[in-house]
């Protein structure tokens, strides 16, 4: 069965998502819709491509995900549709596919369906759909727009590193209010080559062991460990670790290793 799903800002209170959800089925009645989220802050590009980055390879492939972040159709808008390790993305030209993406698309299009005058507005619920539906359907690439070459790009905040030290900063709360930073797996690995290490962060609060588990310390205690997205997270065991730790987006972290 066809896979659409859905990242979007549109939250769960108004008729949008209900609006883009009949939009799909209209045209694809057999698809399977999966909502990934719809609580992205609004016009948040930074935060949809954390989430969607480290999701869709979950996703079988030939899967459609459909992008609905900063979509409002302006005289300037370009609107693509991209495969990328054999799934297909559809979204606004505004930097989120140069966040997510590790390398180069497979190949790339702007989309070209003309835009139904009653939905410009809400282009989701228009260009988006039918571009999701006639990819999930099996249509190509190439019969909804024109190859390009080059797309918007943004570049994601990358930790620095100083002599014995790595810089970083906190760049996404989950719902948990764990605290995840740009510093991944491999990167620390890289810069650590086995050394015994210190993580130093807002109040003088330090950690200096890697945990494999949220539970692996008492209930109630700071930790840090490497999660599903492979960044380093510091966390509280069944505790909210950016409220209690003060720790918000864009807050520095610091690696000291001996």
């Amino acid at each position: 069965m066809a896979i659409i799903t859905l990242t979007t800002d549109l939250g769960d209170k108004d008729i949008y998502q209900a609006a883009l959800k009949g939009s799909i089925l209209k045209l694809l009645p057999a698809v399977n819709i999966v909502d990934i989220t719809h609580s992205v802050a609004a016009f948040n590009v930074q935060q949809a491509a954390f989430i969607l980055k480290n999701s869709f390879y979950y996703f079988p492939e030939q899967t459609v995900h459909l992008i609905g972040i900063d979509t409002v159709y302006n005289s300037d808008t370009k609107y693509l549709a991209v495969s990328y390790k054999n799934h297909y993305f559809v979204g606004s030209d505004n930097g989120i596919f140069s966040l997510m993406f590790d390398s180069e698309p497979d190949e790339m299009v702007e989309i070209n369906i003309m835009q139904d005058l009653k939905f410009l507005h809400f282009p989701l619920a228009d260009i988006f759909v039918k571009t999701a539906c006639h990819l999930a359907g099996g249509g190509k690439l190439s019969e909804i727009g024109l190859p390009i070459a080059a797309m918007e790009k943004k570049m994601n905040l990358q930790p620095i590193v100083e002599k014995n030290m790595i810089k970083g900063v906190v760049i996404y709360i989950d719902s948990f209010q764990n605290v995840i930073t740009n510093i991944t797996k491999e990167f620390f690995n890289k810069v650590q080559q086995g050394r015994q290490f210190t993580l130093s962060f807002k109040r003088n609060e330090t950690i200096n062991h890697l945990s494999w588990h949220y539970n692996e310390v008492p209930e109630g205690e700071k930790l840090c460990l490497f999660g599903i997205s492979d960044h380093l997270e510091i966390a509280i065991n069944k505790g909210n670790a950016s409220g209690l730790l003060g720790l918000n987006l864009g807050d520095s972290v610091i690696i000291n290793f001996e």
